[in-house]
Protein backbone atom coordinates (compact mmCIF):
# COMPACT_ATOMS: atom_id res chain seq x y z
CA UNK A 1 0.00 0.00 0.00
CA UNK A 2 2.56 2.44 0.78
CA UNK A 3 4.79 1.06 -2.07
CA UNK A 4 1.71 2.05 -4.54
CA UNK A 5 1.19 5.58 -2.66
CA UNK A 6 5.19 5.99 -3.18
CA UNK A 7 5.19 5.23 -7.02
CA UNK A 8 1.71 7.19 -8.16
CA UNK A 9 4.02 10.61 -6.11
CA UNK A 10 6.92 10.03 -8.03
CA UNK A 11 4.68 9.68 -11.17
CA UNK A 12 2.61 12.20 -10.77
CA UNK A 13 5.61 14.51 -9.51
CA UNK A 14 7.63 13.39 -12.94
CA UNK A 15 4.39 14.24 -14.84
CA UNK A 16 4.24 17.40 -13.99
CA UNK A 17 7.88 18.06 -13.86
CA UNK A 18 7.91 17.06 -17.54
CA UNK A 19 4.98 19.55 -18.27
CA UNK A 20 6.83 22.45 -17.10
CA UNK A 21 9.87 21.90 -18.96
CA UNK A 22 7.99 22.10 -21.88
CA UNK A 23 5.71 24.96 -20.30
CA UNK A 24 8.22 27.34 -18.72
CA UNK A 25 9.91 30.13 -20.83
CA UNK A 26 12.62 30.42 -18.48
CA UNK A 27 15.50 28.18 -19.70
CA UNK A 28 17.31 27.59 -15.97
CA UNK A 29 14.02 27.04 -14.79
CA UNK A 30 13.74 24.17 -17.34
CA UNK A 31 16.97 22.43 -16.73
CA UNK A 32 15.37 22.58 -12.57
CA UNK A 33 12.54 20.56 -13.71
CA UNK A 34 14.32 18.32 -15.72
CA UNK A 35 16.53 17.31 -12.75
CA UNK A 36 13.25 16.76 -11.04
CA UNK A 37 12.26 14.96 -13.90
CA UNK A 38 15.17 12.64 -13.84
CA UNK A 39 15.08 12.10 -9.94
CA UNK A 40 11.59 10.93 -10.25
CA UNK A 41 12.57 8.48 -12.75
CA UNK A 42 14.98 7.40 -10.49
CA UNK A 43 12.48 6.81 -7.89
CA UNK A 44 10.33 4.68 -10.34
CA UNK A 45 13.16 2.48 -11.62
CA UNK A 46 14.36 1.66 -7.62
CA UNK A 47 10.63 0.95 -6.58
CA UNK A 48 10.53 -1.42 -9.90
CA UNK A 49 13.41 -3.16 -8.86
CA UNK A 50 15.75 -1.69 -11.20
CA UNK A 51 18.76 -0.54 -8.66
CA UNK A 52 21.51 -0.07 -11.29
CA UNK A 53 19.50 1.54 -14.23
CA UNK A 54 17.99 3.96 -11.48
CA UNK A 55 21.47 5.05 -10.29
CA UNK A 56 23.27 5.26 -13.83
CA UNK A 57 20.25 7.14 -14.61
CA UNK A 58 21.23 9.58 -11.69
CA UNK A 59 24.76 9.38 -11.93
CA UNK A 60 25.22 10.08 -15.64
CA UNK A 61 21.51 12.52 -16.59
CA UNK A 62 21.67 14.42 -13.54
CA UNK A 63 25.80 14.34 -12.51
CA UNK A 64 26.33 15.30 -15.88
CA UNK A 65 24.40 16.10 -18.67
CA UNK A 66 21.85 18.45 -16.46
CA UNK A 67 24.42 20.20 -14.98
CA UNK A 68 26.09 21.07 -18.24
CA UNK A 69 23.00 21.67 -19.23
CA UNK A 70 22.44 24.33 -16.45
CA UNK A 71 26.23 25.80 -16.78
CA UNK A 72 25.99 26.62 -20.36
CA UNK A 73 22.44 28.06 -19.91
CA UNK A 74 23.91 30.31 -17.44
CA UNK A 75 26.79 31.36 -20.05
CA UNK A 76 24.85 31.89 -22.65
CA UNK A 77 22.81 34.95 -20.99
CA UNK A 78 19.72 34.21 -23.25
CA UNK A 79 17.29 37.50 -22.64
CA UNK A 80 14.19 36.48 -21.65
CA UNK A 81 12.37 39.11 -23.68
CA UNK A 82 13.60 37.95 -26.82
CA UNK A 83 12.06 34.11 -25.88
CA UNK A 84 8.77 35.75 -25.22
CA UNK A 85 9.11 37.23 -28.57
CA UNK A 86 10.43 33.84 -30.34
CA UNK A 87 7.43 31.65 -28.28
CA UNK A 88 4.24 32.52 -30.37
CA UNK A 89 5.81 31.89 -34.30
CA UNK A 90 6.66 28.03 -33.08
CA UNK A 91 3.71 27.06 -31.35
CA UNK A 92 1.65 25.96 -34.59
CA UNK A 93 4.54 23.49 -35.90
CA UNK A 94 4.80 22.88 -31.81
CA UNK A 95 1.24 21.81 -31.34
CA UNK A 96 1.45 19.83 -34.82
CA UNK A 97 4.02 17.70 -33.43
CA UNK A 98 2.67 17.04 -29.95
CA UNK A 99 -0.69 16.31 -31.41
CA UNK A 100 1.33 13.46 -33.74
CA UNK A 101 2.95 12.38 -31.24
CA UNK A 102 -0.61 11.44 -28.58
CA UNK A 103 -1.99 9.73 -32.11
CA UNK A 104 1.02 7.73 -32.25
CA UNK A 105 0.99 7.19 -28.05
CA UNK A 106 -2.83 6.17 -28.22
CA UNK A 107 -2.03 3.72 -31.09
CA UNK A 108 0.65 2.15 -29.59
CA UNK A 109 -1.24 1.46 -26.26
CA UNK A 110 -3.73 -0.15 -27.77
CA UNK A 111 -2.03 -2.17 -29.76
CA UNK A 112 -2.77 -6.33 -28.37
CA UNK A 113 0.44 -8.01 -26.28
CA UNK A 114 -1.52 -11.36 -26.32
CA UNK A 115 0.26 -12.90 -28.91
CA UNK A 116 3.71 -11.98 -27.45
CA UNK A 117 5.11 -14.96 -26.50
CA UNK A 118 8.92 -15.93 -24.84
CA UNK A 119 9.37 -18.69 -27.47
CA UNK A 120 12.50 -18.74 -29.98
CA UNK A 121 10.08 -18.33 -33.02
CA UNK A 122 10.02 -14.60 -32.71
CA UNK A 123 13.47 -14.43 -34.57
CA UNK A 124 15.24 -13.70 -31.59
CA UNK A 125 13.35 -10.72 -30.39
CA UNK A 126 11.71 -11.76 -26.78
CA UNK A 127 14.13 -15.40 -26.69
CA UNK A 128 16.36 -13.59 -24.21
CA UNK A 129 13.42 -13.05 -22.21
CA UNK A 130 12.87 -16.71 -21.06
CA UNK A 131 16.49 -17.34 -19.77
CA UNK A 132 16.38 -14.32 -18.01
CA UNK A 133 13.46 -15.70 -16.25
CA UNK A 134 14.61 -19.26 -15.46
CA UNK A 135 17.42 -17.87 -14.29
CA UNK A 136 16.62 -15.56 -11.25
CA UNK A 137 19.60 -13.13 -10.09
CA UNK A 138 20.04 -9.15 -9.49
CA UNK A 139 19.29 -6.28 -12.00
CA UNK A 140 23.28 -5.49 -12.75
CA UNK A 141 23.06 -9.49 -13.44
CA UNK A 142 20.59 -9.62 -15.44
CA UNK A 143 21.19 -6.57 -17.24
CA UNK A 144 25.24 -7.52 -18.22
CA UNK A 145 23.75 -10.81 -19.15
CA UNK A 146 21.24 -9.46 -21.57
CA UNK A 147 23.54 -6.38 -22.64
CA UNK A 148 26.66 -8.27 -23.23
CA UNK A 149 25.62 -11.62 -24.99
CA UNK A 150 22.33 -11.61 -27.02
CA UNK A 151 22.67 -7.35 -27.73
CA UNK A 152 26.82 -6.93 -27.90
CA UNK A 153 26.58 -5.72 -31.86
CA UNK A 154 24.59 -2.97 -30.80
CA UNK A 155 26.77 -1.91 -27.71
CA UNK A 156 29.71 -1.96 -29.58
CA UNK A 157 27.85 0.01 -32.32
CA UNK A 158 26.74 2.92 -30.03
CA UNK A 159 30.33 2.95 -28.62
CA UNK A 160 31.63 3.68 -32.15
CA UNK A 161 28.40 6.40 -32.51
CA UNK A 162 29.47 8.25 -29.23
CA UNK A 163 33.46 8.07 -30.58
CA UNK A 164 32.68 9.91 -33.57
CA UNK A 165 30.27 12.43 -31.81
CA UNK A 166 33.37 13.42 -29.59
CA UNK A 167 35.93 13.43 -32.41
CA UNK A 168 33.39 15.45 -34.25
CA UNK A 169 32.29 17.50 -31.74
CA UNK A 170 36.72 18.50 -30.82
CA UNK A 171 36.77 18.61 -34.84
CA UNK A 172 33.97 21.52 -34.66
CA UNK A 173 35.29 23.28 -31.97
CA UNK A 174 38.41 23.98 -33.39
CA UNK A 175 39.19 27.33 -34.45
CA UNK A 176 41.77 27.70 -36.53
CA UNK A 177 42.83 31.43 -37.34
CA UNK A 178 44.83 32.75 -40.44
CA UNK A 179 47.34 34.97 -40.67
CA UNK A 180 48.09 35.22 -36.92
CA UNK A 181 51.95 34.93 -36.28
CA UNK A 182 52.82 31.73 -34.30
CA UNK A 183 55.73 30.98 -32.01
CA UNK A 184 57.54 27.97 -33.24
CA UNK A 185 60.10 26.37 -30.31
CA UNK A 186 61.42 24.15 -32.61
CA UNK A 187 63.27 26.94 -35.43
CA UNK A 188 63.82 29.06 -32.47
CA UNK A 189 66.25 26.08 -30.47
CA UNK A 190 68.02 25.19 -33.95
CA UNK A 191 68.94 29.31 -34.61
CA UNK A 192 72.71 29.18 -33.71
CA UNK A 193 74.72 31.72 -32.13
CA UNK A 194 76.39 34.37 -34.81
CA UNK A 195 79.35 35.29 -32.42
CA UNK A 196 80.39 37.79 -35.16
CA UNK A 197 77.89 40.36 -34.17
CA UNK A 198 78.81 40.72 -30.63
Amino acid sequence: MISNLIFSLFAITMIISASMVIITINPIHAVLYLISVFFNATGLLILLGFEFLGLILLIVYVGAIAILFLFVVMMLNIKLVELNQNLTRYLPIGLLIGIALLIELIIALQLPLNNVTLSSNTNGLIEWMSQVISTPSTGINTLGNVLYTHYYQWFLISGLILLVAMVGAIVLTLNQRIGIKRQNLYSQLAVSADLNKF
